[in-house]
């Protein structure tokens, strides 16, 4: 009997135009993340998709936070015939939401050019959902076993997934493994065992307001504290430990002559361990003010905790590695400091590999593409993750 994993390349290079369609349609459909209409059109889309292979269908409707209404987020399950229903499923990770706002498509239209498919939304991450489905139907049609999946597609990952995550770790808990449709590392396309956790803060400053020139002693500048605040916090930055503290943006004060009320930053923090979110948040909290006249307030908090590189993830890694390499070409793995969803099934011990999506460049920019090529090899190996 042939191996089936020597089937799928070509089983997959049969489907690719059917992939190639998928992710253009996919794209032309704008989801940003903060219009529920948007989004949710493109739930429409691949419900329909999830529909035609089979999958059993749940919209999870009516998502709020802090007053704001998400986009639905999709659950599709696929079960080949004649499983055990208490075979535990493998997860797979994706959003449908984007970062651009509808109209992008005018000046950034869908493009092929130098063996790259241009567009907004198609790397980060349109082109990974549709080599999920891509994978699925491959070994549907060629009536291959495989492991029970849940696909997973949310509306907010963009924006921190305030709605999602508590589903997103619910379904994990359920699951043996999870697969992340985030874009691959780098040009090489490496898989990520590891992303670092990532926190959002803001350090407000309030001080005494005066005349600059009619009554300057009596002020207290709350934008000359600040500025002594961002040096101390600038330097809580460890390079060694995995550890930056970035204070990206700053305002303050009201008019040149007077001396300054109040000002602020907003401080974005990437920890690589657990054990270090506990050392940033004291530091943080521990601010005094130099100038005691003025008053610090700290809010905010670490939004994805770390995925750090486990057993169970190296674990899957390694198992991919070697499927690769069945199939003809060597995976890397890499670490990133960026986040995904992927951080929270990790933080729950759950084995996750991340960067199972396209190969590209320009996430969340203007030169946003695909790597045509990397398609059929790259699905091929999401379909021989999912075989029995």
């Amino acid at each position: 009997m042939r191996n089936p994993l020597s089937r799928l390349p070509d089983a997959v290079r049969k489907t690719q135009p059917h992939l190639l369609a998928s992710i253009r349609e996919l794209v032309r459909v704008e989801s940003p993340s903060h219009n529920k209409a948007a989004v949710d059109a493109a739930v429409d889309l691949v419900a329909i998709w999830g529909a035609a292979l089979g999958s059993r269908i749940k919209r999870h409707k009516n998502l709020k936070h802090g007053g704001h209404a998400y986009g639905d987020v999709l659950e599709l399950r696929f079960a080949p015939p004649g499983r055990k229903a208490d075979v535990t499923p493998v997860l797979i990770l994706g959003h449908l939401d984007t970062v651009w706002e509808l109209g992008t498509l005018q000046r950034m239209p869908i493009k092929e050019r130098d063996g790259r498919i241009f567009g907004p939304g198609v790397y980060d991450m349109k082109a990974g959902v549709c080599m999920a489905l891509a994978a699925l139907r491959v070994l549907r049609e060629a009536e291959l076993p495989h492991v029970p999946v849940t696909l997973l597609l949310v509306s907010d990952e963009e924006v921190g997934s305030p709605v999602s995550r508590s589903l997103t770790e619910k379904l994990a808990l359920q699951s043996s493994a999870v697969y992340v449709l985030e874009p691959a590392q780098g040009a090489q396309g490496a898989y990520k065992t590891s992303r670092k956790g990532v926190g959002g803060y803001r350090l407000e400053v309030k001080g005494v307001a005066s005349h600059s020139g009619v009554d300057f002693t009596a002020g207290h500048s709350a934008v000359l504290e600040l500025a002594r605040q961002i040096e101390v916090i600038a330097g809580f930055t460890d390079l060694d430990r995995g550890l930056t503290v970035n204070p990206g943006i700053i305002g303050g004060g009201t008019r040149s002559n007077v001396v300054a009320a109040s000002a602020w930053v907003e401080i974005d923090v990437r920890v690589a361990r657990k054990a270090d979110v506990a050392l940033i948040e004291k530091k943080l909290h521990g601010l005094k003010a130099f100038d005691k006249k003025c008053s610090l307030a700290l809010t905010g908090s670490l939004n994805r905790p770390p995925m750090e590189r486990t057993k169970g993830t190296v674990s899957l890694y390694r198992k991919a590695a070697t499927l690769a390499e069945g199939l003809g070409f060597k995976l890397e793995e890499a670490g990133t400091g960026g986040g995904s969803d992927g951080n929270f099934t990790s933080a729950l011990g759950i084995p996750t590999l991340d960067g199972m999506g396209a190969v590209g460049q320009g996430a969340h920019a203007s030169d946003e593409s695909i790597v045509v090529d990397a398609l059929v090899p790259r699905t091929a190996l999401l379909a021989a993750m999912l075989l029995s």
